[in-house]
């Protein structure tokens, strides 16, 4: 076999593929790139046997067709070094590699491709949607910070799809904060529910790109599915499980309800909590139009404290919540006003951008710590 292409095209693709290697692989072969050469088509796939993504790049003056695989760490370091230049690959049937540039050439050796695991085909009854990029990146952009990562709660380490005909939830819980996101504007005309695990909706968000103008074909049966858009192609997994109620969580009656500049309510958390205990927390004391935000940590005998204006009009109130859970609230929502709605201080706090695209609902839940 052989073939020329780009060193900088070449590079980019594979960066983008060893997203989902592992570091570390109970079998051998995973810790490899899997070369396919096609006619003009140069066939590039990395697994960690959950996830797989393939993409496809051109290349020129090709001879022959065949597999072969190369260390995914080897290859990278050599590619970062060679500036941007024609690379030449010949590949022998004992999967040899000679591998020419400018100035010099490398030879080493790579493994038959056949030894790599084959991707499983989907079932019969594979159901198939199109969703635009956006809808898409903006799903996994809201939900995907909520993603749990206990392993004892591997059901929540994901993000929950419920599709119905004329609307598609996301939802992401780590037990202590829930992100709700309801798009009406996706009509899929099919009723069916998945978890995508965090790690290939992580890598989905980074190979999706900005071009608002792609689309992206989902197909999927009750175990795994295949997400398709450009030259790329990530067939994963799903968590296996029931996930819980999602809606049973949220309060439906929270009367007391504060509207607040979020970067200011963001900044004055960021500062206060430098002064926290570790797991730390935020203390809210709640009173008409103003917020006062307390931190303490008892063992430095540190405190910080610091008001925000803040429209409110209700019962005094004091409530406390995590530091750190609190602010990544905030920063996930697009918003220049954010709303807090609260019952009481042991119930959770609902937190809502104070107006919200047409087609669109993005709820987010947190829990209090005990004062």
């Amino acid at each position: 076999m052989k073939f020329s292409i780009s060193s900088k095209l070449l590079l980019s693709h594979l960066s983008t593929v060893s997203k989902v290697v592992n570091t570390k692989n109970t079998i051998s072969i995973l810790d490899n790139f899997l070369f396919c050469l096609e006619g003009d088509k140069l066939i590039i796939t990395g697994s960690d046997q959950e996830t797989i993504l393939t993409t496809t790049v051109e290349v020129a003056f090709a001879k022959g067709e065949g597999s072969f695989a190369v260390n995914v760490k080897s290859l990278l370091d050599l590619l970062k070094e060679i500036p941007d230049q024609p690379l030449e690959f010949t590949i022998d049937e004992n999967y040899a590699i000679e591998l020419k540039y400018l100035n010099g050439h490398f030879d080493f050796s790579g493994i038959d491709g056949n030894e790599f695991p084959q991707k499983e085909s989907l079932g019969e009854v594979a159901e198939s949607i199109v969703m635009p990029v956006k809808e898409l990146r903006e799903s996994i952009d809201y939900t995907l910070f909520a993603v749990g990562t206990e392993e004892m709660r591997r059901i929540m380490m994901g993000i929950y799809w419920d599709i119905k005909e004329d609307n598609i939830t996301f939802v992401a819980s780590d037990t202590h904060k829930l992100v709700r996101f309801e798009n009406t504007r996706l009509k899929p005309g099919i009723t069916s529910s998945f978890i995508l695990p965090s790690k290939p909706a992580s890598i989905l968000n980074g190979i999706i790109g900005k071009n608002d103008d792609d689309d992206v074909k989902i197909t999927f049966d009750t175990k795994s599915a295949t997400f398709e858009t450009g030259n790329f192609t990530l067939t994963c997994r799903f968590i296996n499980g029931r996930y819980p109620n999602y809606n049973s969580v949220i309060p439906q009656n929270n009367p007391f309800v504060i509207s607040i500049d979020r970067i200011s309510l963001l900044n004055a958390v960021k500062r206060v909590s430098v002064f926290s205990s570790a797991g730390g927390m935020v203390k809210f004391d709640i009173s008409e139009n103003q917020l006062k935000l307390t931190a303490e940590n008892l063992d430095f005998m540190k405190k910080a404290e610091e008001t925000v204006a803040c429209d409110y009009k209700g019962e005094n109130m004091s409530i406390g919540f995590n530091d750190e859970k609190l602010i990544e609230i905030l920063t996930n929502i697009n918003s220049d006003i954010v709303v807090i709605k609260l019952l009481d201080p042991t119930r959770a706090g609902i937190f809502l951008p104070d107006s919200q695209p047409e087609g669109e609902d993005l709820l987010m839940l947190l829990m209090p710590m005990m004062l």
